[in-house]
């Protein structure tokens, strides 16, 4: 590929909470996520206002040649007029704590939504709820038939 000065790389790595800065993490722990993958930091940037966007899917990050994590390519002027970042590590930390934000709201609407439980009518998610596990039905097959034995 051409080297293109206007192009910045971004790697879901940067911002994984559970890796220390030594080991490749490139923003602080306030803007750092829970499993980041490519797909959640492509909406972050897009709900940060970025527009010039392209990813790379199942590309290898040099220092983690095992992860398949992808990679998104960000252009340095488009950043600079939308979000106002004048370095890479700005913009990195501004995508962090977006996309912080938003793994926050989700994780209290799925909260709100299990606190809430299942909506009126909605059966299958109501018998779930009763506790009725596959521990507590008996199979039919266990039970075997006895000879004087007679169904009612």
């Amino acid at each position: 590929m051409d080297h293109n000065p206007d192009r910045l790389c971004v790697w879901p790595g940067y911002f994984d909470a559970r890796t220390s800065r030594r080991s490749g993490r490139r923003v602080p722990k306030d803007s750092s996520v829970l499993k980041p993958d490519l797909e959640g930091l492509f909406l972050a940037a897009r709900k940060l206002g970025l527009k010039k966007i392209k990813r790379e899917e199942r590309v290898s990050h040099p220092a983690r040649p095992h992860q398949g994590e992808g990679r998104m390519w960000v252009s340095r002027t488009g950043s600079k007029q939308s979000v106002g970042a004048n370095s890479k590590e700005e913009l990195l930390q501004l995508i962090g704590a977006q996309w912080r934000q938003m793994q926050r709201e989700q994780k209290e609407a799925n909260a709100d939504r299990v606190a809430r439980g299942p909506q009126t009518g909605d059966r299958r998610a109501r018998s779930q709820r009763k506790g009725r596990g596959a521990a507590a039905t008996p199979q039919r097959s266990s039970f075997k038939k006895r000879p004087g034995f007679k169904k009612r």
